[in-house]
Formats: structure tokens, sequence, C-alpha cells
């Protein structure tokens, strides 16, 4: 699993020329889904995710969590983050989850995350979504779940 972590002044995700979510604030979170991750990887991930300190404090530190600055959360699913480019030029996408298992995992972390950050935003899955953002820093954080689980053993 990957999230891309980007922070932000706000952000929002449309789709047919709709907005269907928008946050002020926060976090705006590209969300890969491998084959064989699971609830367990979410979890640790969401909980990784919420716990990151990557706002200033009063002293110009990346010292505060989403909750100490009472920001948001917009978790946009996206199966590119999955794209294997080892091969030719073409992106393969053979190790992103098949669609019906990413769907339920995907729901599984909007709900996680919705337990240390009330009011998550959402993209809709399998949607042709339209992004915006306004990028603060910019500052952009990768979170590999082959990195964060190994780390925790």
């Amino acid at each position: 699993m990957k999230f891309v972590v980007q922070r932000v002044n706000r952000a929002s995700v449309s789709v047919d020329g709709r907005i269907c979510s928008e946050i002020g604030k926060g976090f705006l979170v590209l969300c890969g889904i491998r084959r064989g991750d699971g609830e367990a990887t979410a979890s640790a991930m969401v909980k990784k995710l919420c716990g990151l300190r990557i706002f200033d404090d009063e002293n110009g530190k990346t010292n505060l969590s989403l909750a100490d600055v009472g920001g948001k959360l917009l978790i946009v699913s996206q199966f590119t983050l999955c794209a294997d480019c080892s091969h030719g030029n073409r992106p393969s996408f053979i190790g992103a989850a098949p669609p019906d298992e990413a769907k339920a995992l995907y729901a599984f972390i909007l709900a996680e995350a919705e337990k240390y950050v009330p009011g998550v935003g959402a993209g809709i899955f399998g949607a042709d979504m339209k992004v915006e953002l306004e990028n603060d820093g910019p500052f952009t954080i990768v979170l590999d779940s082959d990195e964060i689980i190994s780390r925790r053993v």
C-alpha cells in the first residue's frame, strides 16, 4: 500500500464537474492499494498517517499533527500508484489489487481514518476524478507499507 501525503491549505475532488468532497487545512492523500494488502496493513498505514507531525509549531519546526492543528483528511483512491515501470515505457498495473478488493479496503481505510479525524473526505472509487489542491510548502511525503510494516517487526 502506498499513500502520497500532501500537506494542503485546501483540496477538493470533483466528478462530472461537481465537487464531491473538499477540505481546508490538512492532508490530501492519494491511496494505492496493492495485491495482498489487508486490514492490518491498512490500520498500520492510517495510524502512521494520522500521527505524522508535519505542521509547523510556534518555532517553525515540523512538530504538529493533524489533531494538533484541527486538520482534515481527503483520501482519494489511485491505483496508478501501484504501477510497475521497470519494463518498457508502458506501466503495468498487475500489482494493483483487483477492483472489488481495493474498493472494500478503501472503505475500510476511510472508516479507520474517521477514528482519528472526524469528517474524512473521499473521492468516488473508480470514477474519473479531478483533484485540485493548494499545496502548503510544498510538503509531500510518501508512505509505503513495505517500509512501515517491516520496521514495526
